[in-house]
């Protein structure tokens, strides 16, 4: 999701007979990957797929009054594998159960997105394969571990008390549960804030710097909330989707999957789409396990283990994908074929903006997938992938040539300068995701943090890539990889924005960008990635005008 562009005009209807608003402060920009709300309503999956945090995880599910009778999932009355594009009593069924988990989806019969984005995340978190259908394992799994949790409630609602603590019952706790899951922590969403819950909230508190009490108060709300939900789950790690080496530090949606597959192997991560240290000691553990070198990197035979038997985590997983324009792939590929065609397909589909299961199997959604790519490119639509589909497929995922790598932060400025005017959606713009490890188009995500980091790797200044702004200040504040705050801001070092001040450069109101110039006084000019076009038109990236003093909170970071 990204956010609206600065200056504009914003609906809000009570503000007079007309509705609109004008916004005289600068629009908040979100720094981080994608997942919560953003500020700018797109049509399409990833707004979807957001609603869930929106509507249901952080407001508390809201039962639709037309949703159908629930029908019993295992009853002959529903289909053996229920699917996205369903709408019946058997998703009723199905959106009660994940909300006793603790998903927070309105209940209402139909099985979009958001119950897909649910599905998969019970599924990684029960260790069974992360497919978005509901089969007969996953049927089995929601009875058996049944579950009676409160829907979620929003921690800083009315409806929750101002410090929760141990002993508490309700959807509060059951939000707050969700909320550490997120954060990696193996305890059950039921509602119930005991022993297990007081030593993950300790934890949290202690790792995030916070007064270690055990109390969800005003600060451990604040950071719990700090936080994106994860992009789609479907990218299949051997598809030209995901790098090849996928490795410490990047995020996205291989990166996810990832993490669901180690969850097949028998380890317990928050899918959370963050290659961060328990991810990195989980690889490495299942690495041992396998007889495979112990780097840490996972490459071609660390993914060709991940998807050996799989099938001893509940499904048959997906054929290796191969190249669209090979021999091995038919001229025109079409509905009801199974391949590793077909699961390269499915992952280039992902790339522009679908949430397609990658299975290897051309069924109903993947064909409409392929007919609204084909309307998107103004190709014939016939669902059908020939060459002409295969061309645009892979026309927009491989960008020009990038500057060559190298020059230090002596090049930071004459990097950052050259992309001046590539708009947000482009095959370039796009490229940029690869300094993370996401292929991802920018017109869903914010991507600001991302084309500082990929500035960083063409130059070479620092190792460090992040898809968030916190994280660039976390690291530059603690004077690592070559990162350091500085009071004296010169041409090409970062500066970080937070919007709504506090100078704590979290809550997904903060930006980033590259300093272009200084005046000698508070003001400068940036280039900045994911930001509006002075003259008008979409987004990309732009030289802006700014201050120091101008109601939000800036700090440059020098990389030497």
């Amino acid at each position: 999701m990204k956010r609206v562009t600065e200056n504009v005009t914003q609906r809000a209807g009570a503000n007079g007979p007309s509705g609109v608003r004008t916004a005289t402060a600068p629009v908040r920009h979100r720094g981080a990957m994608t997942g919560r709300p953003g500020w700018r309503a797109r049509a399409g999956v990833f707004a979807a797929t957001t609603a869930l945090l929106s509507a249901g995880s952080l407001l508390g599910a809201v039962p639709a009054s037309a949703a159908p009778a629930a029908i019993r999932l295992t009853s002959s009355a529903c289909p053996a594998n229920i699917v996205q594009g369903q709408k019946s009593g058997c998703v009723t069924e199905l959106q009660n159960l994940l909300n006793a988990h603790g998903a927070g989806l309105t209940v209402d019969g139909d099985f979009g997105a958001n119950t897909l984005y649910a599905v998969r995340q019970y599924q990684a978190s029960v260790a069974i394969a992360v497919d978005g259908q509901v089969g007969p394992q996953t049927k089995a799994k929601l009875y058996a571990t049944g579950g009676s949790a409160p829907s979620p409630i929003n921690l800083n609602s009315a409806s929750c008390p101002a410090n929760i603590v141990k002993g508490d019952k309700g959807g509060c706790v059951t939000e707050l549960q969700r909320l550490l899951r997120h954060f990696g922590y193996s305890i059950d969403v039921d509602g119930d804030f005991g022993s297990a819950t007081d030593s993950a909230v300790r934890d949290f508190q202690a790792s995030n710097g916070l007064s270690v009490d055990g109390q969800v108060g005003t600060n451990t709300k604040r950071e719990l909330y700090d936080t994106d939900e994860s992009p789609s789950t479907a990218l299949d790690l051997r598809s030209a989707s995901c790098p090849s080496n996928i490795v410490e530090g990047q995020s996205g949606g291989c990166v996810a999957t990832l993490q669901a597959l180690l969850n097949g192997k028998g380890q317990h991560l928050d899918v959370d789409g963050q290659f961060g240290p328990q991810t990195l000691a989980a690889v490495k553990s299942f690495q041992s396990s396998a007889g495979l070198s112990v780097d840490g990197e996972v490459g071609p035979n660390t993914k060709t283990a991940l998807y050996s038997n799989i099938s001893a985590g509940g499904g048959n997983g997906a054929p290796a994908p191969i190249n669209l324009t090979s021999s091995s792939c038919p001229s025109n590929i079409v509905q009801g074929q199974k391949s590793g065609c077909v699961t390269e397909l499915q992952s280039l589909l992902n790339h522009h903006g679908a949430d397609l299961a990658v299975d290897g199997d051309f069924g109903p959604l993947t064909a409409s997938a392929v007919r609204d790519f084909q309307a998107e490119k103004g190709l014939s639509v016939d669902g059908e992938v020939g060459p002409n589909t295969k061309a645009a497929l892979y026309g927009a995922v491989t960008g020009p040539s990038s500057p060559a790598p190298g020059g230090g932060y002596s090049k930071i400025l004459d990097v950052a300068q050259a992309e001046v005017g590539t708009v947000e959606g482009s095959a370039r713009a796009n490229s940029y995701g690869s300094a993370v490890g996401l292929s991802m188009s920018t017109s869903n995500y914010a991507w600001c943090a991302t084309f500082v980091s990929w500035v960083a790797k063409q130059t070479g200044a620092s190792s460090y890539r992040n898809t968030y702004v916190s994280g660039w200040v976390k690291q530059a504040r603690a004077g690592n990889y070559h990162l350091s705050v500085t009071n004296d801001p010169q041409p090409g070092d970062i500066v970080a924005f937070d919007w709504n001040g506090g100078n704590d450069y979290t809550g997904g109101h903060e930006h980033i960008g590259i300093v272009r110039t200084v005046s000698g006084g508070a003001g400068f000019t940036t280039v900045e990635g994911n930001t509006s076009n002075p003259n008008g038109g979409s987004d990309g990236v732009y030289v802006k005008n700014r201050s120091t003093n101008s109601g939000y909170d800036v700090l440059f970071i020098r990389v030497r």
